[in-house]
């Protein structure tokens, strides 16, 4: 709705600058936003007060012009002008009642798909192979995630790409360990690799205190970048158990990703020796003490001069920027992306600046090529510190899961004790990886935020549980009154307040999903599903749906405000990766 008020607007800019009320190099950012107070309308701009100046006018007669000027719509019952010069709209209400038909009646809730669909790659969650996944990993993982559900629910191509750290100099040692263990226990090595930090522990342990382990294993790092078979055939070996077991965390916290998403640091190992060569040529890298360096006047140090960002070191070895200068050739070449999105830390932003800066000094990418760090904050304990391990350790992310399982498990028990054990397994599922999920999600993704147990357990506030049973609420509705929410029919009757509210905060969906599409920011999703959920229950206590005293004309219009109203949770939960149940 406000997409298409911003839309009037615009018309109606273009129509004043033809008739000289505006200048014509005049190009205001028009925004509408929700109105206040209701009483001075649903939406509201100040666009009148913006274009005085330039118009040479008083806000409110400008204001005037504009209303006068604004094409005629369905959408909108009427306009005025309150205080300096706002101009505010009120929404049809017979309109709304024909777009809670078309909600219920789409799968989609009359979300439309975009008109020019791109190729999008979105980079996310990037585990280390030989390391199990750990905490550190979950805000990449499940915000790339809903990023990827909202972009594909809206047409767009999306390419997963999961850029795991499966190259470098650790891999010597890594395979050494593993030829040691193989030679000794043929038999017991997987069991070994089934704990993957042990393993990586031992291989570092031994790698610092025997000399002649690491000769060996500095060794194997150059074979394995030449291409030796059986160097490789070890670190295939490595990199399968590692993703064997990532899946196993992927499938617990519902996320899209698999194995043909893997596009790992090795997979542009062929091209780097080209880019420096190329970077050489171009005038852009040299050499600078042994190393091969790109100074960029973008950056300076201390002392003012250009940074120099290292693409080769002395001993010929590559490094992570050169590996990203890389990525973002191929994302081009190979993938044919029009818009890239990176979801890593906040303290990979510079790195990732110069990496950019270098490819479009390069030339590797068009102008309008899109490379965006969707930045995070960090997950932090309730002292404010990063979420640990009572003992200060990392917390193993499958070791979170159990633990949130565990949680839901108790829960659900303590408030339903009757359920079966296969119905209670199910719904802790649901409830305890969408806590988590939800936890995050909610978040300004820019923010760090508090890990706490009990707020997002919580059936009460903003929480997956709050939300999974205002749905699951909804759903016995229908069971009591014994209908069908596919099969409703009838004309949509807005003549409670409590209906109307609800009925704006549903059409509003669609402008919710481009926002979040646009921004990469799932938290603005959370917040409408949380205050849809909670006009919900204000229309539920306002307005009675299955009592006796109901006319069925009226229970007809206000069930189908209740399947409007499920449908949208539903999808919005599901463009987040959080379940959703029928009973809890």
């Amino acid at each position: 709705m406000k997409a298409h008020i911003e839309q009037l607007l615009s018309q109606t800019v273009e129509i004043l600058k033809s008739e000289q009320v505006i200048p014509a190099e005049v190009t205001p950012r028009i925004q509408v936003d929700r109105a206040r107070d209701k009483s001075h309308g649903d939406l509201a701009t100040n666009l009148a007060m913006m274009l005085a100046k330039p118009a040479k006018m008083n806000p409110r007669q400008l204001a005037e012009q504009i209303i006068a000027k604004l094409p005629a719509s369905e959408r909108v019952a009427k306009v005025e002008i309150a205080g300096p010069g706002f101009i505010n709209f009120f929404l049809d209400s017979g309109f709304l009642g024909k777009q809670i038909t078309e909600i219920v009646a789409d799968p989609r809730a009359n979300v439309a798909t975009v008109d020019s669909p791109q190729t999008i790659v979105v980079d996310y969650s990037a585990p280390n192979v030989a390391k199990e996944m750990h905490v550190g990993h979950i805000r990449s993982t499940i915000i790339g995630d809903a990023l990827v559900r909202t972009l594909e629910f809206l047409g767009h191509k999306v390419i997963r790409a999961n850029h795991i750290g499966d190259w470098g100099t650790q891999f010597g040692m890594l395979i050494t360990h593993l030829e040691s263990l193989q030679s000794e226990q043929p038999d017991a090595v997987n069991s070994e690799l089934s704990d993957l930090e042990k393993f990586y522990r031992e291989s570092k342990q031994r790698y610092d205190a025997d000399e002649v382990f690491a000769e060996k294993a500095r060794n194997y790092v150059v074979k394995l970048q030449s291409g030796d078979a059986w160097c490789r055939e070890m670190w295939q070996k490595l990199v399968d158990i590692t993703l064997e077991q990532n899946q196993k965390n992927y499938d617990r916290l519902n996320v899209s990703l698999n194995s043909s998403h893997t596009m790992g640091e090795s997979l542009y190992n062929p091209m780097l020796k080209e880019i420096v060569d190329d970077l050489k040529a171009k005038g852009l890298a040299v050499e600078d003490d042994g190393a091969v360096v790109v100074f960029l006047d973008e950056y300076k140090n201390k002392d003012g001069d250009p940074m120099g960002v290292i693409i080769q070191k002395r001993d010929g070895g590559y490094l992570y920027t050169t590996t990203d200068i890389a990525c973002a050739k191929y994302r081009h070449e190979q993938l044919h992306a029009d818009r890239v999105l990176y979801f890593i830390d906040s303290r990979q932003a510079m790195h990732l600046q110069q990496a950019w800066t270098i490819v479009r000094k390069a030339g590797y990418i068009p102008a309008e090529m899109s490379l965006e760090h969707h930045a995070f904050g960090m997950m932090l304990g309730k002292d404010g510190k990063p979420f640990k391990t009572r003992s200060g350790g990392t917390v193993k992310l499958s070791d979170l899961l159990d633990e949130a399982q565990q949680r839901a498990i108790d829960l659900v028990r303590s408030k339903n004790p009757d359920l079966a054990a296969d119905e209670l397994a199910s719904i802790a599922d649901a409830v305890g990886i969408g806590a988590v999920k939800y936890a995050d999600l909610s978040k300004n993704r820019t923010t760090d935020y508090i890990f706490d147990w009990d707020n997002m357990l919580a059936f009460e506030g903003n929480t997956a549980p709050y939300l999974q049973y205002a749905y699951t609420r909804i759903q016995s509705i229908f069971r009591k009154a014994g209908v069908d929410p596919t099969q409703l029919s009838g004309e949509v009757s807005l003549v409670q307040a409590a209906e109307e509210n609800l009925a704006q905060k549903l059409v509003q969906f669609n402008d919710i999903i481009q926002s979040v599409a646009t921004k990469g920011t799932p938290h603005l999703l959370c917040g409408y599903l949380f205050e849809l959920a909670g006009n919900f229950m204000t229309f539920y206590e306002a307005c009675p749906v299955n009592k006796d005293d109901v006319a069925a004309d009226v229970k007809q219009s206000r069930l189908q405000l209740c399947a409007a109203t499920a449908k949208t949770l539903k999808l919005g939960l599901d463009t987040l990766g959080i379940k959703t149940l029928e009973k809890m």
